[in-house]
């Protein structure tokens, strides 16, 4: 076994891990399984990264996000470690090459996607790719109970009856205390080894701000700080509106969305991060994977429903160590909407059968067909031809795709590829044929290597680059090339793809386990309610609401989100707290209390006074407060 601190530094570059990683990837270097709670930049990665580099094998890394996927590929790549991915829509072809090159290479790290483990090509060749971990990014996915449960995930068990004794690194960036135990359980863990990285953020600032005017309030706050920014919105109109409403006030911003084709969101993507543009207005298709340590103001447009989807896209401001400000902005309609949100999150039965119906009909799938087919799939044409409502169809899909029937993947990106179909001979004749196609076939040969064997991906914006051309050109040759049968040339697809998990059956035998399904929706519900809480309080610290939200009550006050520095300017005499103090402690000594009972009883004390002294002694471990503010002695 090679030493994780020389790998650390060759691989990487950094002469030390960051807290709880070496901890972790001793554990997985013992065998054991592990779940690894680590906040959004914390460096997940490394965990399985480092411990598959020191041992023999090739280590599994199940991930759905195919953007992240990519990623990770190509910065392995770079640093000179061998390693492939495998993702939804790709070609049979192409998965078995991958699958062939990896058992037969030096790969040490083979990443896909969840519904590829059940796949018969997948088992054939999982025995040959000798395996040495198994690690399972975003892993509160396995879980019914969590915020982003995907059924495919389930599979992840069974894989493990194949691999006896090879442990499991399980990774999230938020779970609530009941969702860890769920991924363990689910995952089979021989004993809970859970790791969790403290929530606390301690140069983050949360704040959250009733307006009247979001697009003034956010103007405002742009004006007073420097630096990048990002705004979360829910809607993709919406992203578009508030960026071009900046750029109105000369502020530098641009618009962000998974409907966007792929070379687009790549370039505003790039902009942004080098600074080209200050401030990326978007949905939360942004920022997963992306690491710009400058980000000075996270501004949510829209109330998230979920403090985890919050935590993450909050916690992607300053991650360089200064201070960096989380900004909530709702009223009473943002309050209003979310309180109706489960009702329109988990359509009626008949909904559900209705949109399976209408899908069939939309791709022309005759009954019996169509199980483990991907079909092209542009959810605003469907919704506009079938006269659908465009959010009970998105949540009708994910329902089928929960129940096993479907899966809906909207950011499928396959490169372009190619390979030549012809012997060099042929293609010699071809050239003195058709001189104008000469720079573009000498161009291919010299890019790419084994391009005469099998398909390779290729940019059609490099091609052009080389060969000093415009890139229509290029695709116009390639397609001359493809037509005259000299090569295979597959152009590249961004659209959205709908993968068939079943063959398809009369739409009044679709059925759905209604007692989970009820029971995801009440999970939602104390979500959704714990996020509203959030919202509105006023006294209590941020960071140790979310905090004690994922399960750390080590959070100590934070001292600058919006709550803390409001009870810091509430000055408080030392008599005066020595009062409250005894007060405080009878009222409770024989009841506990919720703290708006608390406050009733202290109705001639300013709740900022009563709010310091209750936060001093829970500090000093004397009295309690749960998660729904019920105070009692300790």
């Amino acid at each position: 076994m090679r030493d994780i601190h020389s790998i650390l530094k060759q691989y990487w570059g950094y002469d030390a891990f960051r807290p709880l990683q070496e901890e972790i990837i001793n554990a997985v270097l013992a065998g054991k399984d592990t779940l690894a709670l680590m906040p959004t930049g914390g460096g997940k990665s490394l965990c399985y990264q480092v411990p598959a580099m020191a041992i023999d094998g090739l280590c599994l890394v199940v991930s759905p996000l195919i953007a992240l996927m990519k990623d990770q590929v190509e910065a392995l790549r770079r640093n000179g470690i061998t390693a492939f991915a495998v993702y939804s829509g790709m070609s049979r072809k192409e998965v078995i090459n991958t699958f062939k090159v990896a058992s037969e290479s030096n790969c040490k790290f083979l990443y896909v996607s969840p519904e590829r483990l059940e796949s018969a090509l997948f088992k054939e060749y999982l025995p040959g790719l000798g395996i040495n971990i198994i690690a399972v990014d975003e892993a509160h996915c396995i879980s019914q109970w969590g915020y982003d449960f995907r059924p495919s995930y389930l599979r992840i068990a069974t894989v493990r009856e194949e691999l006896p004794g090879i442990p499991i690194l399980a990774l999230t960036a938020s779970a609530t205390p009941d969702v860890q135990i769920d991924i363990c359980e689910k995952l089979e863990f021989q004993s809970q080894n859970i790791f969790r990285q403290s929530f606390e953020r301690s140069n983050l600032s949360y704040s959250t701000f009733k307006v009247d005017s979001k697009i003034n309030k956010i103007i405002e706050i742009l004006r007073k700080l420097n630096g990048a920014s990002i705004i979360y919105c829910k809607s993709r109109k919406r992203t578009k509106e508030l960026s071009e409403l900046l750029r109105l006030q000369q502020i530098s911003a641009d618009y962000y969305h998974a409907g966007l084709i792929q070379e687009e969101r790549n370039k505003k993507q790039e902009a942004w991060i080098n600074n080209k543009t200050r401030v990326i207005v978007c949905t939360n298709a942004f920022g997963m994977g992306i690491d710009k340590p400058d980000v000075r103001c996270v501004i949510h447009a829209d109330v998230p429903d979920c403090l985890e989807n919050y935590y993450q896209e909050a916690g992607r401001g300053g991650r360089d160590g200064k201070i960096a400000y989380a900004v909530l902005l709702y009223d009473d309609r943002d309050l209003n909407e979310l309180e109706k949100m489960a009702d329109l999150r988990f359509p009626v039965l008949d909904e559900i059968r209705n949109v399976y119906q209408s899908v069939a009909n939309y791709l022309q799938i005759p009954t019996g067909s169509g199980e483990g087919q991907y079909y092209e799939f542009d959810v605003s044409d469907f919704v506009r031809k079938f006269k659908l409502t465009g959010h009970i169809t998105l949540y009708a899909l994910k329902a089928l795709e929960q129940e096993g029937w479907l899966a809906l993947n909207e950011q499928v990106f396959l490169p372009s590829s190619l390979v030549f179909t012809t012997n060099k001979n042929q293609l010699f004749s071809f050239e003195n044929e058709h001189p104008e196609l000469d720079t573009l076939i000498k161009t291919l040969l010299r890019a790419y290597e084994g391009i005469f064997d099998q398909p390779i991906s290729i940019s059609e914006k490099m091609i052009a680059g080389l060969m000093k051309t415009d890139i229509e050109i290029v695709k116009k040759q390639l397609l001359h090339l493809h037509q005259a049968g000299f090569i295979e040339y597959q152009p590249q697809k961004d659209s959205p793809q709908l993968y068939l998990l079943r063959n398809r059956i009369k739409a009044e035998d679709i059925t759905i386990d209604m007692i989970a399904y009820k029971k995801r929706k009440g999970q939602f519900l104390q979500r959704m309610r714990q996020m509203v809480i959030f919202v509105n309080e006023t006294m209590e610290c941020r960071s140790r609401i979310i905090g004690s939200y994922f399960g750390d009550k080590k959070i100590k006050l934070c001292g600058i989100c919006d709550n803390c520095l409001r009870i810091k300017n509430t000055v408080i005499s030392k008599e005066e707290f020595e009062s409250l103090h005894h007060r405080i402690i009878n009222i409770i000594k024989y009841e506990s209390l919720h703290t708006k009972d608390l406050m009733l009883k202290l109705n001639s004390i300013k709740k900022e006074k009563a709010w310091k002294v209750i936060e001093f002694l829970q500090a000093e471990n004397k009295i309690k407060v749960d998660k729904t503010g019920l105070i009692s002695i300790n």
